[in-house]
């Protein structure tokens, strides 16, 4: 039987989307892939598309490009050709393997660029004027600028910080302690998130949770916005298990719990999703029917590059290269995201990791989702940054 993520999709169905967004596949020259992938990409901005500039829009976990939609019409509106696609692992993009044991080499950053150098070539296009990111596609835009920055011209990355390319061993000493171990060790055991993520159990414990998938999609991304008083982020002291455990357990989970159970207390009640604008239930519906279909493996598999140090030589080998393309940070004012590794978002901004750096931007009232909770001044503080370029 053909898994789902393998089976060819239809278009998005226009009532999901705003006026002036479209959905469509790209499959490279003579539907030969892309990659290998049959992109799924929302697009703005078609008309004319060719005499336009290009912005690239990268989503996170767990999103979709769909996590676009409300500042796409105004970047249209600005004169930009907007592309968002679902990322491989995602949504209705198809080419991938969804088991946990598939080959990692797919996921792995480098691969990821050259998945959007493909997509790029297929719009018949040698540049993009800018790629921004948000959540995990943050990384992957910097990676994107840092690697080929006659392609992507500008970068603009929301919620994670990216601190520059790992040095190599020669230029470090090797990291000592066990954080993990240190973690496991409180008087209130815990665990971190991202490899948590990681486990071959993660995936199941989302997908099948006691409380359906609908209901811990609404519990997680209410615990990480704004609208979640606990989220009043500060700078941590540094990467040990004392500082990391100042965070929710969202970020740093009960040792004994999955993340279901983990935002399950946080469930909103009935009046606060009635009262969610930035997040309808029939906006919510499409990312569990997507969800629902495809299972998070693929997303997750991105985690376990990061976190198995699988893929890290190759990256060591943009180690003291700056990101030379200006570049700017958004995130939500609420957001723990900007804090969740000590130190990232200081070394993001400075001379040695970005040294054409136009600004870094946090909004109130927004957390994690900010271009979903506050899609007007994401948008205002993406085209200030595009008119310096």
């Amino acid at each position: 039987m053909t898994h789902p993520a393998f089976t060819p999709q239809e278009p998005l169905d226009r009532a999901h989307l705003p006026e002036g967004i479209r959905s469509r596949f790209m499959e490279g020259a003579d539907g030969a892939g892309i990659n290998g992938l049959r992109l799924h990409v929302l697009e703005a901005g078609w008309e004319g598309a060719a005499d336009k500039p290009c912005l690239l829009l990268l989503h996170g976990f767990p999103e979709l490009a769909f996590s676009w939609r409300k500042v796409m019409p105004t970047l249209a509106e600005a004169g930009y050709h907007v592309i968002a696609p679902d990322q491989r692992g995602y949504g209705r993009t198809t080419g991938w393997d969804p088991a946990y044991d598939a080959p990692l080499a797919p996921f792995r950053p480098l691969n990821l660029v050259r998945d959007m150098l493909g997509l790029i070539a297929a719009l018949g296009r040698r540049h993009v004027d800018a790629v921004m990111g948000h959540d995990f596609g943050s990384p992957i835009a910097a990676t994107c600028a840092l690697v080929r920055p006659d392609v992507f011209r500008a970068l603009a990355m929301m919620s994670s910080p990216f601190p520059g390319p790992p040095k190599t061993p020669f230029e470090q000493p090797p990291a000592r302690g066990d954080i993990h171990g240190d973690l496991a060790a409180l008087d209130r055991p815990r665990k971190h998130y991202q490899w948590y993520y990681s486990t071959p159990a993660a995936n199941a414990d989302m997908t099948r949770c006691a409380q359906g998938l609908p209901a811990f999609l609404r519990a997680y991304y209410h615990h990480k916005s704004a609208d979640w008083p606990g989220n009043r982020p500060y700078r941590l002291e540094g990467w040990t298990a004392e500082a990391l455990a100042e965070m929710p357990t969202y970020y740093i989970m009960d040792l004994a719990a999955t993340m279901a159970e983990s935002v399950a207390p946080e469930m909103p009640t009935e009046a606060q999703v009635a009262a969610n604008t930035w997040l309808p239930e029939a906006d919510l519906a499409v990312y569990a029917e997507e969800y629902g279909r495809t299972g998070f493996q693929g997303g997750l598999q991105w985690y376990r590059c990061n976190t198995t140090g699988a893929f890290l030589a190759e990256h060591e080998v943009f180690s003291g290269r700056t990101i030379d393309v200006p570049a700017t940070f958004v995130a939500g004012a609420q957001d723990w995201g900007i804090y969740q590794f000590p130190g990232a978002i200081e070394a993001m901004a400075s001379d040695a990791v970005c040294p054409d750096w136009r600004g870094t931007h946090l909004i109130e009232g927004a957390g994690h989702w900010v271009q979903q909770e506050q899609p007007e001044a994401v948008a205002d503080k993406l085209l200030a940054f595009l008119k310096t370029l």
